[in-house]
């Protein structure tokens, strides 16, 4: 890794969609305006992992190197469990990942930091989950956490069965079998899925407890969340999950939350979030949040995911952190929260939340 570092402070470099801001003058006497900012960051950055954060990363790292011309940021949408694997073994200077680091993680040494030091974890996308759907004929769907469950675990296997016409008797669904889609790859999103239905229908989801891989030996497995679109879109009588951000024109169907059934919004799936605890046992640069999913308010939504950037409080190659902590700095501000937001329709973090990530990102080394 090449990465050169020029004068003056990172925090003074400006992250903005163009390198630099004209300024004009408004009266006749004011002085004349100050020279542009222009970036002295050059180098490269490799990041990995969840991709749900596809979108947004294209858009944080157009947005980053227009105003930082001489960086390159590339970031490999692997999927969660890969990222994690990537940067842990030393691949990758950072990580996206749907799921927070799990304990036996944390207790191996992490490549990329310095030795006897941990790494950070802050949130930086929040997006709900959609559950697609692909039936002829079939529109609005109205589906609720133990149907969703009966489908992905192999109990349920025709769209005309009782329980899918009880909760849509305007329907006209077909005898056509279904076919559950889910990621074949080690995913956030599955886990997150996963723990929605754990939450809210223990009795028909029998696992032992939500992890990144898909639970049963049920459907059809696709890589990456786009291999899921593409299955359910390409297929017949499909239903899968995905990022909502991916969901495109396929139908999505509405989720029963206490007396409604509701659609996906970012506002309700942020609500979920901010409802949401920290993970007992993290140190002070690890922002893991646990989610309640048994909400019965119907302006939340609960089947929402969290990713998170993970990185190293201290890196061992010296000069990385000089472009981790502006591009993460980016990434965490407003301007970074809304680029976002309106490429991938993520919901922006809370002002609280993005403040304490931001001091942790700004201590970096």
């Amino acid at each position: 890794m090449n990465i050169t570092r020029f004068g003056r402070p990172m925090a003074a470099i400006a992250i903005a969609a163009t390198a630099a801001i004209a300024l004009s003058s408004c009266a006749a006497n004011e002085e004349a305006a100050p020279e542009a900012t222009v970036s002295t960051l050059a180098g490269s950055l490799v990041g990995a992992g969840a991709s749900s954060q596809g979108s947004a990363q294209e858009a944080w790292i157009a947005a980053f190197q227009t105003a930082n011309p001489d960086v390159t940021i590339t970031y490999d949408p692997s999927g969660s469990g890969a990222g994690r694997e990537t940067f842990i073994a030393g691949g990758s200077n950072f990580a996206g990942s749907d799921s927070y680091l799990k304990d036996e993680e944390l207790a191996l040494p992490f490549a990329a930091c310095a030795a006897d030091t941990t790494p950070f974890e802050v949130p930086a996308y929040i997006s709900p989950i959609a559950v697609i759907y692909n039936v002829e004929g079939v529109t609005d769907l109205n589906l609720d956490a133990s149907t969703i469950a009966k489908i992905f675990s192999g109990a349920i296997t025709t769209w005309n069965d009782p329980a899918i016409v009880a909760l849509n008797p305007k329907a006209k669904l077909p005898a056509t079998a279904i076919t559950a889609v889910h990621r074949s790859d080690d995913s956030g999103t599955t886990k997150n899925f996963s723990d929605y239905l754990f939450q809210t229908a223990k009795a028909d989801w029998a696992i032992e407890k939500p992890a990144d891989p898909f639970p049963f030996q049920t459907g059809e497995g696709a890589q990456g969340t786009s291999g899921v679109v593409d299955a359910v879109k390409n297929g017949t009588g499909t239903i899968g999950y995905a990022d909502a951000s991916k969901a495109g024109k396929l139908s999505v169907a509405n989720i029963k939350v206490g007396d409604k059934f509701v659609g996906y919004t970012p506002e309700a799936a942020a609500a979920v979030v901010a409802d949401g605890s920290a993970v007992d046992g993290r140190d002070a640069t690890d922002m893991a949040i646990k989610i309640d999913r048994t909400t019965t308010d119907a302006t939340h939504y609960p089947i929402v995911l969290v990713s998170y950037l993970i990185g190293c409080n201290v890196y061992a190659e010296a000069g990385v952190a000089d472009l981790v902590k502006p591009y993460f700095e980016y990434i965490l501000s407003e301007q970074g929260q809304a680029d976002a937001a309106a490429a991938a329709g993520s919901a922006p973090l809370d002002a609280a939340t993005a403040k304490k990530a931001s001091a942790i990102v700004s201590a970096i080394k």
